[in-house]
């Protein structure tokens, strides 16, 4: 069973998805059970993967690492995410972009149910 806001991983190609709605059955990719990830919230390592939030002008920016996230060809941060009761916004990086995003909300983000970002090297990782 899944349930909304799953996030699920296929090891054989690298496909992603997210629940939208949830349902009895499991998720398959390349004819095998998607893994469902776990998201990290403590930093360790000398890289940084959890988001910061930090309010803006419109709304508010997510920074990923209280040391800046590397955004190199073969490691970077490929989103992020900020899902409230009333929408999920997710903002694409490519290797070469500040690994930040920010984020348009009419009522200053106010209602955040979680910010993740996604490291193509270390998986997913959420703010707490």
């Amino acid at each position: 069973m899944t349930a909304v806001k799953e996030i699920y991983y296929c090891p054989a190609c690298g496909n992603i998805v997210e629940v939208v709605n949830s349902g009895l059955g499991g998720l398959q990719c390349c004819g095998k059970p998607m893994v469902k990830m776990a998201a990290n919230s403590v930093d360790a390592a000398v890289e940084k993967h959890v988001p910061i939030v930090e309010p803006s002008e419109n709304g508010i920016l997510v920074k990923v690492g209280s040391v800046e996230h590397p955004m190199d060809e073969d490691h970077y941060i490929q989103w992020i995410e900020v899902s409230s009761d009333a929408r999920v916004m997710r903002a694409y990086l490519k290797p070469g972009m500040k690994p930040q995003a920010e984020f348009t909300c009419p009522c200053k983000c106010t209602h955040i149910n979680s910010v993740k970002a996604y490291c193509n090297k270390h998986g997913l990782w959420k703010k707490d």
